[in-house]
Protein backbone atom coordinates (compact mmCIF):
# COMPACT_ATOMS: atom_id res chain seq x y z
CA UNK A 1 0.00 0.00 0.00
CA UNK A 2 1.54 3.37 -1.28
CA UNK A 3 2.39 5.74 1.40
CA UNK A 4 -0.49 8.82 0.88
CA UNK A 5 2.64 11.46 2.70
CA UNK A 6 5.40 10.31 0.76
CA UNK A 7 4.25 8.26 -1.91
CA UNK A 8 6.45 5.39 -0.46
CA UNK A 9 5.51 2.04 -1.19
CA UNK A 10 6.62 -0.07 1.96
CA UNK A 11 4.07 0.42 4.73
CA UNK A 12 3.24 -1.46 7.51
CA UNK A 13 -0.32 -3.18 8.81
CA UNK A 14 0.25 -2.12 12.86
CA UNK A 15 -3.41 -2.78 13.91
CA UNK A 16 -6.38 -4.73 11.65
CA UNK A 17 -9.72 -5.21 12.96
CA UNK A 18 -13.43 -5.66 11.64
CA UNK A 19 -15.41 -2.52 11.19
CA UNK A 20 -18.84 -1.99 12.65
CA UNK A 21 -20.69 -4.07 10.61
CA UNK A 22 -18.66 -6.42 9.26
CA UNK A 23 -18.45 -5.28 6.00
CA UNK A 24 -15.26 -4.78 5.32
CA UNK A 25 -11.15 -5.04 7.73
CA UNK A 26 -10.43 -1.80 8.73
CA UNK A 27 -6.20 -1.42 8.75
CA UNK A 28 -3.86 1.46 10.41
CA UNK A 29 -0.65 1.67 8.85
CA UNK A 30 2.96 2.92 9.29
CA UNK A 31 5.08 4.82 6.41
CA UNK A 32 8.72 3.38 6.47
CA UNK A 33 10.05 6.21 5.30
CA UNK A 34 8.25 9.21 6.71
CA UNK A 35 7.08 7.51 9.80
CA UNK A 36 3.35 8.63 8.61
CA UNK A 37 0.39 6.79 9.94
CA UNK A 38 -3.00 6.33 7.88
CA UNK A 39 -5.92 3.92 7.72
CA UNK A 40 -6.86 2.04 5.00
CA UNK A 41 -10.39 -0.07 4.35
CA UNK A 42 -10.47 -3.51 2.54
CA UNK A 43 -13.88 -4.85 1.52
CA UNK A 44 -14.87 -7.64 -0.74
CA UNK A 45 -15.71 -6.55 -4.43
CA UNK A 46 -18.75 -8.98 -6.33
CA UNK A 47 -18.32 -7.58 -9.57
CA UNK A 48 -17.24 -4.01 -11.39
CA UNK A 49 -20.41 -1.88 -11.65
CA UNK A 50 -20.60 0.67 -14.33
CA UNK A 51 -22.83 3.39 -13.91
CA UNK A 52 -24.71 4.73 -16.66
CA UNK A 53 -25.06 8.32 -17.15
CA UNK A 54 -27.97 10.55 -18.01
CA UNK A 55 -25.64 10.96 -21.30
CA UNK A 56 -25.85 7.26 -21.65
CA UNK A 57 -21.83 7.26 -20.88
CA UNK A 58 -20.80 4.31 -19.08
CA UNK A 59 -18.17 4.90 -15.86
CA UNK A 60 -16.86 2.48 -13.22
CA UNK A 61 -18.92 2.80 -10.19
CA UNK A 62 -16.20 4.28 -8.13
CA UNK A 63 -17.00 4.44 -3.94
CA UNK A 64 -14.62 7.36 -3.38
CA UNK A 65 -16.26 9.58 -5.62
CA UNK A 66 -19.57 8.60 -3.74
CA UNK A 67 -18.06 9.45 -0.46
CA UNK A 68 -17.07 12.27 -1.45
CA UNK A 69 -20.34 13.46 -2.73
CA UNK A 70 -22.06 12.24 0.37
CA UNK A 71 -19.34 14.32 2.70
CA UNK A 72 -20.02 17.44 0.66
CA UNK A 73 -23.82 16.88 1.81
CA UNK A 74 -22.74 16.27 5.48
CA UNK A 75 -19.75 19.03 5.86
CA UNK A 76 -20.44 20.46 9.19
CA UNK A 77 -22.93 18.42 10.22
CA UNK A 78 -22.74 16.36 13.22
CA UNK A 79 -23.07 12.94 11.63
CA UNK A 80 -20.43 9.96 13.23
CA UNK A 81 -17.84 9.15 10.63
CA UNK A 82 -19.22 5.28 11.45
CA UNK A 83 -22.64 5.97 10.52
CA UNK A 84 -21.58 7.85 7.61
CA UNK A 85 -19.29 4.52 6.75
CA UNK A 86 -22.50 2.36 7.46
CA UNK A 87 -24.66 4.62 5.26
CA UNK A 88 -22.30 4.52 2.24
CA UNK A 89 -21.42 0.34 2.73
CA UNK A 90 -25.41 0.02 2.86
CA UNK A 91 -25.44 1.54 -0.44
CA UNK A 92 -23.26 -0.47 -2.24
CA UNK A 93 -24.34 -3.40 -1.13
CA UNK A 94 -27.80 -2.68 -2.13
CA UNK A 95 -26.04 -1.85 -5.69
CA UNK A 96 -24.40 -5.42 -5.69
CA UNK A 97 -27.66 -6.94 -4.75
CA UNK A 98 -29.67 -5.71 -7.31
CA UNK A 99 -27.62 -8.07 -9.98
CA UNK A 100 -27.10 -5.84 -12.72
CA UNK A 101 -23.03 -4.73 -14.29
CA UNK A 102 -24.97 -1.74 -15.30
CA UNK A 103 -26.57 0.96 -13.04
CA UNK A 104 -28.40 4.10 -14.09
CA UNK A 105 -27.14 7.22 -12.31
CA UNK A 106 -30.85 8.06 -11.33
CA UNK A 107 -30.85 4.59 -9.15
CA UNK A 108 -27.62 5.74 -7.64
CA UNK A 109 -29.13 9.19 -6.67
CA UNK A 110 -32.33 7.67 -5.57
CA UNK A 111 -30.29 5.33 -3.10
CA UNK A 112 -28.05 8.12 -1.60
CA UNK A 113 -31.15 10.45 -1.43
CA UNK A 114 -33.06 7.77 0.72
CA UNK A 115 -30.19 7.13 2.64
CA UNK A 116 -29.47 11.03 3.24
CA UNK A 117 -32.64 11.82 4.22
CA UNK A 118 -33.20 8.73 7.30
CA UNK A 119 -29.55 10.37 8.33
CA UNK A 120 -29.89 14.22 8.32
CA UNK A 121 -32.51 16.26 6.67
CA UNK A 122 -30.09 19.23 6.05
CA UNK A 123 -28.08 17.18 4.19
CA UNK A 124 -30.45 15.66 1.97
CA UNK A 125 -31.66 19.16 1.40
CA UNK A 126 -27.85 19.70 0.24
CA UNK A 127 -27.66 16.67 -1.64
CA UNK A 128 -31.04 17.09 -2.89
CA UNK A 129 -30.04 20.73 -4.32
CA UNK A 130 -27.34 19.10 -6.63
CA UNK A 131 -28.92 16.14 -7.74
CA UNK A 132 -32.67 17.69 -8.97
CA UNK A 133 -30.23 20.75 -10.28
CA UNK A 134 -31.81 23.51 -8.57
CA UNK A 135 -31.62 26.64 -10.15
CA UNK A 136 -33.58 29.49 -8.05
CA UNK A 137 -34.34 29.85 -4.71
CA UNK A 138 -38.18 28.79 -5.52
CA UNK A 139 -36.71 25.13 -6.06
CA UNK A 140 -35.84 25.49 -2.83
CA UNK A 141 -38.95 26.40 -2.03
CA UNK A 142 -41.08 23.86 -3.65
CA UNK A 143 -39.23 21.03 -2.70
CA UNK A 144 -39.01 21.88 1.61
CA UNK A 145 -42.71 21.76 0.83
CA UNK A 146 -42.80 18.50 0.45
CA UNK A 147 -40.64 16.83 3.32
CA UNK A 148 -42.86 15.68 6.09
CA UNK A 149 -42.32 18.72 8.79
CA UNK A 150 -39.53 16.87 11.74
CA UNK A 151 -40.24 17.26 15.12
CA UNK A 152 -37.62 19.67 17.05
CA UNK A 153 -35.10 17.94 19.02
CA UNK A 154 -35.51 18.24 23.16
CA UNK A 155 -33.17 20.94 24.42
CA UNK A 156 -33.34 22.86 20.84
CA UNK A 157 -35.37 25.69 20.15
Amino acid sequence: MRCPFCQHEDTQVKDSRPTEDGACIRRRRQCGACGGRFTTFERVQLRELIIVKRSDRRVPFDREKLTRSVMIALRKRPIDPEKIEQMISGIVRQLESIGEAEIPSATLGQMVMEALAALDQVAYVRYASVYKDFRAAGDFREFLEELPLESPKPGRV
